[in-house]
């Protein structure tokens, strides 16, 4: 009974949180909305007795959105207003269907709980994090290590992207080249 009331609980509070990262028009009240949807993401693996996996969803996941936040407040202009194009209706009918056909799954999915069986059921007298380690160095071996060389030529790419749009370098420039830059941006945002 605890089970169902807690997973209901933290499955309305994930969807509420992902649905505030996707409708705001705040960069930062997105981040913040997306990093306590995955803090809540990690409450499901506790309520399933996967206390590693929880611990690492708050870690990895959350802290990596942690880091996000930090690039956001450092490179987005949070105080002008984002304006918005109408999409396309059809799309927004079909995604929002499609939306609604896996709340109905999510909801129904403890209901039918009872019947799935594990293909790989816990090993005797081993914990949680030997049970995950010995599936990922296994079976999950290559795309556990496409991942990682995915994650770094992603992290290379970043930084080379980045490089490229920094084209001046304020630790070079004097005082007086820093205010004149910072007057020709207000007088072309007050235009």
């Amino acid at each position: 009974m605890f089970e169902a009331i807690a997973f209901y609980l933290f499955a309305f509070l994930t969807i509420a949180m992902f649905y505030i990262t996707v409708t705001t028009s705040q960069a930062l009240y997105a981040l913040t909305a997306l990093a306590a949807g995955m803090i809540f993401i990690s409450a499901f693996f506790f309520i399933l007795g996967a206390d590693f996996l929880g611990a690492v969803q708050i870690v990895v996941y959350s802290g990596a959105v942690m880091a996000l936040y930090a690039f956001g407040m450092m490179f987005f202009d949070t105080t002008r207003d984002v304006k918005e194009k109408a999409g396309n209706k059809y799309l927004i009918v079909g995604l929002s269907t499609l939306a609604a056909i896996l709340v109905v799954v999510i909801v129904s999915a403890p209901i039918i709980g009872d019947n799935i069986n594990a293909y790989y059921p816990m090993t005797e007298g081993v914990g949680n994090t030997q049970e995950i380690g010995m599936v990922l160095f296994t079976k999950y071996l290559v795309p556990f290590e496409l991942a990682a060389v995915m994650l770094l030529v992603a992290m290379v790419s970043g930084i080379v992207l980045a490089g490229k749009k920094m084209d001046l370098s304020l630790t070079l420039m004097s005082d007086r080249e820093i205010i004149e830059m910072r007057e020709e941006k207000n007088k072309k945002v007050l235009l």
